[in-house]
This record gives structure tokens, C-alpha cells and sequence, in this order.
């Protein structure tokens, strides 16, 4: 059986936190405001994979009220993640993932992101794919106030 699934996140960029985007830091003089270490590609890439298992989204799992969560590396969730796939024996086929961001220029870091990720979960690099827009300085993510992202995946029993 092919399941899909689709997530999104979105965070503020604030001063003073680092910016972590797929478990990897990014030099930037923002970072991403959350509960967690508010890694929004990890956070949408879980929710994707949640999805795609019917297990709900990352809030039901990992809610921001619980203290257990709060400053926790987004790496760590997304491990979680990976279990309850395993245990209903699903395995991961390909996930394809844009972060949209006027700034920093990630073009630099895509590769380190997706090499990254790609160990995490277990898969090959080629089964990953990371792709990083502008918002042609539209709206509050083209006004450098945000950083969204969206990912999709496909899972198999």
C-alpha cells in the first residue's frame, strides 16, 4: 500500500535564537521563534509523515504546552516520528520539501540539509529533495518576518 502525506509549518523570525532549518544552523541574525528549537522544515517533514501513517500532526504528538518540549532539537522529534512509522511498518519512498524564505540565501546549505535529513531517516539522498524560494517580497514572508515550509511524502507498507 502507497500512502501520501502533506505538511506545513510556519515560524516567525525573531533576534536572539539561532537559526536551525533541518537540523542544521544556518548563519543568519534571526532564527525561527517557537516551543521547540522551531525547525520548520523538520516540523513539516514530521507532519507530512504523520500524515501519510494517519497518525494525526506534530501538535497531538509533541503539543507546545508540555514543558518535555520546549528548547527540544526538532532532530529528536522527527526520530519520534520515524518510530511510529516503523512500527506500523511503513518505510519512507521519497519526500520532496520547499522552504520558502526571502532571506538568508539557503542555496549554500540545501546540500548539507538534505545530507542531513537524509541520514536521520535512514534513506538515500536521492529520495530527498529540498528546494528554497523566495516570496518575491510578498507578504510577511517576503518581508523577512517569517519562514514557511511545505513537504510531501510518500510512505509504503
Amino acid at each position: 500500500m502507497i500512502r501520501i502525506g502533506i505538511g506545513y509549518d510556519i515560524h516567525r523570525l525573531v533576534k536572539g535564537r539561532k537559526l536551525i532549518l533541518g537540523g542544521v544552523a544556518i548563519p543568519y541574525s534571526k532564527g525561527l521563534s517557537g516551543h521547540s528549537d522551531a525547525d520548520a522544515l523538520i516540523h513539516a517533514i514530521c507532519d507530512a509523515l504523520l500524515g501519510a501513517a494517519a497518525l494525526g500532526d506534530i501538535g497531538e504528538h509533541f503539543p507546545d504546552t508540555d514543558k518535555r518540549y520546549e528548547g527540544i532539537s526538532s532532530v529528536k522529534l522527527l526520530t519520534r516520528v520515524l518510530a511510529l512509522l516503523k512500527k506500523r511498518k511503513l518505510s519512507i519512498n521519497n519526500i520532496d520539501c520547499i522552504i520558502i524564505a526571502q532571506e538568508p540565501k539557503l542555496i549554500l546549505y540545501k546540500n548539507q540539509i538534505r545530507s542531513n535529513i537524509s541520514r536521520l531517516l535512514g534513506i538515500k539522498e536521492s529520495c530527498l529533495n529540498v528546494k528554497a524560494k523566495t516570496n518575491e517580497g510578498l507578504g510577511e514572508l517576503g518581508k523577512q518576518k517569517a519562514i514557511a515550509v511545505y513537504a510531501a511524502c510518500l510512505v509504503e507498507a
